[in-house]
């Protein structure tokens, strides 16, 4: 089993590496975003162990790789949490107030832009558009978009997520709703 020794790579063990990276090769081809979009899927960030060996595997040059992992934001570098927050900056949302949307988000979670929760459960990050500024101010949690948001509506979105996202398998959230535990299996069924 691998190891990703990286900067801020946290030892995590690059297991299945080898049959995630020949399995998307197959699907993919010369794709080089799906590829990377598939590493980034199973190990939530692009370590750098896993774009060495791409780079062996494909003879893809290695600074290739990084030009377009770093091109997309979409990708990261770095490990992000288990769920994903992110924050519109830019100008409309700025004026309409998501500084303190921001600052809410860092208060319920006690991460700041660009962090990722001691537990790994969470990450929070800000952008500069996601282009629907007639929602500001927006922000993005695991890809589904809230906006016109005020700090308590913040708050109350997180809190009612954080719930579900912390709920043990096999016990009810406050609707009765039950989590089996297995969500991401049957997920694409």
């Amino acid at each position: 089993m691998l190891q990703d020794d990286a900067e801020g790579g946290g030892g995590v063990a690059l297991k299945d590496l080898d049959d995630i990276l020949s399995e998307s090769i197959r699907r993919n081809g010369e794709s080089l975003v799906a590829v990377l979009q598939d590493i980034q899927e199973h190990y939530n960030y692009l370590p750098e162990r896993a774009l060495r060996s791409l780079s062996r595997k494909t003879g893809v040059p290695l600074i290739d790789i990084y030009r377009v992992a770093t091109f997309y934001n979409s990708f990261s570098l770095v490990p992000r949490g288990k769920h994903q927050i992110v924050v519109c900056a830019g100008t409309t949302c700025h004026v309409r107030g998501a500084s303190k949307v921001t600052e809410e988000i860092s208060r319920v979670l006690g991460i700041g832009p660009g962090q990722v929760s001691a537990d790994g459960n969470f990450s929070l990050d800000t952008v500069n558009c996601l282009g629907c500024c007639a929602f500001a101010p927006v922000m993005v949690v695991d890809g589904e978009y809230h906006g016109n948001l005020t700090p308590a509506k913040t708050r109350k979105i997180l809190t009612s997520l954080k719930a579900k996202w912390l709920l043990p398998a096999g016990e009810a959230d406050e609707r009765g709703l039950v989590d089996d535990g297995d969500a991401e299996e049957t997920e694409g069924a």
